[in-house]
């Protein structure tokens, strides 16, 4: 979980950059690139990564676009400043690192998509 909680920084930068509404074929892309993960929870994300941070980032970016796209979220109508963007971050951070921590079992598009809406009061 510790590997999950440090790796995930980078992913969470994905908050920072606004989602825009796309078109179908760009909304059905991110569904195809998302279902090849979907299956992975908390721990075993981590037990397939096995110290690869890139896989992690990868994974979680791509449910977190999916969880982004989905509620038609604009981040820019939730942070427009810097500092604002990098207190969501760490309160995607917080969350995803709490879901994990409550079970490790969980499927992690799930506590994605949670760590979204509790981070922006959804």
């Amino acid at each position: 979980m510790q590997f999950i909680k440090l790796r995930i920084f980078a992913c969470a930068a994905i908050l920072a950059a606004p989602c825009l509404a796309t078109a179908d074929e760009a909304a059905e892309q991110m569904v195809q690139d998302a279902l090849p993960v979907m299956h992975y929870t908390c721990a075993s994300i981590a037990e397939e990564a096995d110290g690869d941070e890139e896989f992690v980032v990868t994974v979680v970016a791509k449910m977190t676009a999916l969880s982004l796209h989905n509620r038609q979220i604009n981040i820019e109508d939730h942070a427009a400043t810097d500092e604002e963007k990098a207190q969501l971050r760490e309160a995607f951070i917080a969350a995803l690192s709490e879901g994990c921590a409550a079970d490790k079992d969980a499927l992690l598009g799930g506590v994605v998509d949670n760590a979204v809406k509790s981070t922006l009061g959804l």
